[in-house]
């Protein structure tokens, strides 16, 4: 593929049918997974200007600052788009938790043979 899209260096992101894109949050000093949420237009371009991760609630139908209620923000250091621009990476500092629950990560549940088995104790 030699589009431009793919290998140029305009911001020109590929949302999906309902005007979204996933977006991936890591912790900026360890690269552990915190969670996974979705972006508008809106959302994105908040989170570009003002450092702060933005996203758009799927099932509130809402555009929301992570941690404007709960003050565990996501301070972004590194916004990342990938090669087809249908998956933002966003590198932050987490102020908190970042799971609703009060767990550190929203992944703190393993997936096995005999079902779930919890990998981080929520705060």
């Amino acid at each position: 593929m030699d589009d431009a899209r793919d290998k140029g260096l305009a911001l020109n992101p590929k949302y999906d049918r309902d005007g979204l894109i996933t977006a991936v949050v890591t912790d900026d000093a360890t690269g552990e997974l915190l969670m996974v949420a979705h972006m508008n237009d809106a959302a994105l371009n908040l989170t570009i200007t003002t450092g702060f991760a933005h996203f758009w609630s799927r099932s509130r139908q809402a555009l929301w600052k992570k941690g404007e209620t709960s003050g565990h923000m996501l301070a972004v250091r590194d916004l990342r788009i990938d090669c087809d621009q249908d998956a933002i990476w966003v590198k932050a500092v987490p102020a908190g938790p970042t799971c609703h629950t009060g767990a550190r990560s929203c992944f703190y549940r393993r997936v096995g043979p005999d079902g779930l088995s919890s990998v981080d104790a929520a705060d």
